[in-house]
């Protein structure tokens, strides 16, 4: 995603192994789908990492400094290709926990909704 209109994705690095069946839709996203996201995403840089014996995953690497790690174990290359435009239109920003259920600027005047009220 675009912060300011510039990209927060910098790097996309896709690990696989070249023989395990858990890689075989890796494979073959690479063949078909990696050629089109890659003309489509010029900003990103794209490296290939062969690991053997080991399931295959895709690691972001974002503009401030934070990474996040999708295992892409046995998954389709339409699906691969899902978990990279996700990944690519996320800020990278850790999640934050709520400190509440619900998050509002204007309390009710009335209070708070209970299940306890009678009428």
């Amino acid at each position: 995603m675009a912060l300011k209109g510039v990209w927060q994705l910098q790097k996309l690095v896709i690990s696989f192994c070249d023989i395990s069946g858990s890689s075989r839709g890796i494979r073959a996203f690479m063949e078909s789908h990696l050629p089109a996201f890659k003309e489509r995403n010029p900003q990103l840089e794209l490296l290939t990492e062969l690991n053997r014996g080991r399931h295959p995953y895709l690691k972001a690497l974002y503009r401030n400094k934070n990474e996040r790690v999708v295992c892409i174990r046995n998954q389709e290359p339409e699906e691969i290709l899902l978990q990279a435009t996700r990944l690519r239109n996320t800020l990278g920003n850790k999640v934050k926990k709520l400190k509440t259920r619900h998050v509002t600027h204007n309390p009710s005047v009335q209070g708070t909704w209970t299940t306890a009220l009678k009428f």
